[in-house]
């Protein structure tokens, strides 16, 4: 009997956004807005021989109470100004960004991704996101004009869009022939036309066939509409699925949605996104997990959080005392704006007698409750340990790897390159080296132009 190969692994770096997965008050952490932090981060990711760098978008400040949630990491540059230049400081590594379909045109995002995988050579990435809420749309002309039973809708034939239009110059168009002063051998290269439910545009796409053909294309939604956007359409999957049991479940779902589009499981890659607590024992990693959380949940974070869910002002509860024994107040008007979470707790009452119940058979105050309620280090020990912990998830299919969230930038993915990633190396599943010039290389994904026929390129 054969026993069943290694599975390589997948690594990527994930530069944390508007979020409190970041200590930004810790001393050791630096600028969200500095370049040289942007630099330092994706020089370490590519130095570990990673994949790629990621960056999440968000369109708008988030809001609580009617002002400027400033107790998480807050703004930063535009995602592509950021990959650009980091294009220009790197070789090899992937440059991921994310970019709304809700509130941006075909012809512009394809230009800037083409653009992108141009200056970089071939390391282009695209997250496909959707926007739900009008606050976020209040930003924009067409501000909350979308509903949301649509934006899938959208989404897929703005992706099935920007696809014409890269596929609209095929590679060969480009002469350049100075003897004769003939530049294109088509005079009609790029030429596009697209008529459909949200978009009805023709003309002639500006940037030739870049080196991957198309970017990457990544997905991170989890809905039932977002799984099946992602087995139709993506290249990869984000997902928050991180533990083993979990991530086994997401993972045998998307992959076999796969076959109703004509695809092989090894055509979409599942990388879930996960924190790290690394020291140099399995006891020393648990304390400084423990540490991690209390500075990612002050009191004044909990209290904020806690409002999340019961949809009023509890700033006069203190955060090391009980939880408020008022209930939760349901309305569609809600304290917090602009946060995705909103939708995960569609039932706030239900919510707030399991969070008393938890409380109380704990002991715990409203700190402790969120602190155990809310996201924990994925991976917790020693190297050693969280390289055999990996490697095990991988191979039981929980994932075909992971996109680092460091709670310190720009430094804290430096600790995992210079001890773990030699682990894994000396274990045979993860690269010494860059096999290939782009991103679709790292990734082991086909060039687009080899899939020719394929459903997911006819869609």
């Amino acid at each position: 009997m054969t026993s069943k190969p290694l599975k390589q692994i997948h690594l990527a770096a994930h530069f944390p956004g508007v979020n409190n997965t970041t200590v930004w008050s810790d001393p050791k952490a630096g600028s969200h807005i500095e370049f040289d932090s942007f630099a330092h981060f994706a020089r370490t990711a590519e130095r570990a021989k990673f994949d790629f760098l990621f960056l999440a978008e968000g369109l708008r400040l988030r809001e609580q109470g009617g002002k400027i949630y400033d107790l998480d990491v807050v703004g930063r540059p535009d995602t592509f100004t950021v990959l650009a230049a980091l294009a220009a400081v790197t070789e090899h590594l992937g440059l991921t960004g994310t970019v709304n379909s809700t509130f941006n045109e075909p012809y512009e995002v394809a230009r800037q991704f083409a653009g992108l995988d141009h200056l970089s050579g071939g390391r282009s990435a695209w997250n496909v996101v959707t926007s739900w809420d009008a606050f976020t749309g209040e930003n924009f002309r067409r501000g909350g004009f979308l509903p949301q039973s649509e934006r899938y809708s959208r989404a897929k034939e703005f992706l099935a869009t920007t696809n014409e239009l890269f596929d609209s110059w095929h590679g060969d168009e480009i002469l350049a022939d100075q003897a004769s002063g003939v530049f294109l051998r088509d005079a009609k290269a790029g030429s596009f036309v697209h008529t459909g439910q949200h978009f009805d545009i023709h003309g002639q796409f500006n940037v030739p066939r870049s080196p991957q053909g198309r970017p990457v294309i990544f997905q991170a939604g989890d809905s039932e509409e977002g799984r099946e956007f992602a087995a139709s359409s993506a290249d990869a999957v984000f997902s928050r699925h991180a533990t083993l049991t979990d991530g086994q479940a997401f993972y045998t779902d998307v992959k076999n949605r796969l076959a109703k589009y004509g695809r092989r499981h090894d055509q979409l890659l599942i990388l879930p996104a996960a924190s790290f607590a690394l020291a140099d024992t399995d006891t020393e990693a648990e304390e400084l997990a423990r540490e991690v959380r209390r500075q990612q949940v002050s009191g004044a974070t909990a209290i904020k959080h806690l409002e999340f869910i019961w949809n009023r002002d509890l700033s006069s509860y203190d955060p090391e005392g009980p939880l408020p024994d008022v209930d939760p107040e349901v309305s569609d008007d809600h304290i917090s704006k602009g946060r995705a979470q909103v939708r995960m707790y569609r039932d706030p009452l239900a919510t707030a007698r399991e969070w008393r119940d938890l409380a109380a058979a704990n002991k715990w105050s409203i700190r402790d409750l969120v602190i155990n309620t809310g996201n924990r280090q994925t991976f917790v020990g020693s190297p050693a340990t969280v390289a055999k912990t990996i490697n095990d998830h991988v191979q039981a299919d929980a994932g075909d790897g992971f996109i680092l969230v460091p709670h310190i930038t720009p430094t804290g993915l430096d600790v995992f390159a210079d001890k773990v990633v030699p682990l894994l190396q000396e274990q045979g599943v993860f690269r010494t080296d860059y096999e290939g010039p782009t991103l679709r290389h790292h990734l082991g994904l086909s060039h687009p132009d080899d899939l020719r026929g394929d459903q997911r390129v006819a869609s």
